[in-house]
């Protein structure tokens, strides 16, 4: 009967000790890195290209970070300036501010609209692993006429 304790302590240590080092692993793969935000550079000049910056206010870890967005406005992507592909990715950074910048590439104007008028992208962080969605969370640029 003692040896059948003591069996059943050490297969109950062991799975503890797995159990725990999936912890420590699963908290390393996982780590958050604090708050995300985005800015704008301003508006931009049909045929010019402007940008939104994604920022984090922590130093971001060798395998980076993908931060995830959404699209809207009155501009159409492919018509007024070139689709933007979400998740956007942050490289690995050491220093305390880390961002990456999305371009917004300008399209020529097909509308054909008399007078020529200016168009809106919103882009809108959204929850994702690895970061939290600070404020500001979404910023606006407009498209506007040359």
């Amino acid at each position: 009967m003692k040896q059948l304790l003591h069996s059943k302590t050490k297969i109950i240590s062991k799975m503890l000790r797995s159990l725990g080092l999936v912890f420590v692993l699963g908290s390393a793969i996982t780590q958050v890195y604090g708050d995300v935000t985005i800015y704008s550079t301003g508006n931009v000049a049909r045929g010019q290209t402007g940008h939104f910056r994604i920022h984090s206010d922590e130093p971001i870890g060798f395998r980076g970070l993908y931060v995830n967005f959404s699209l809207s406005g009155t501009a159409i992507p492919g018509v007024d300036y070139v689709a933007l592909v979400s998740p956007a990715y942050i490289p690995h950074c050491i220093f305390d501010s880390c961002g990456v910048l999305i371009p917004v590439t300008t399209l020529p104007d097909v509308r054909g609209l008399f007078p020529p008028q200016a168009y809106s992208v919103v882009v809108k962080l959204l929850p994702g692993i690895g970061y939290f969605v600070g404020e500001p969370s979404s910023a606006q640029m407009l498209i506007v006429p040359q």
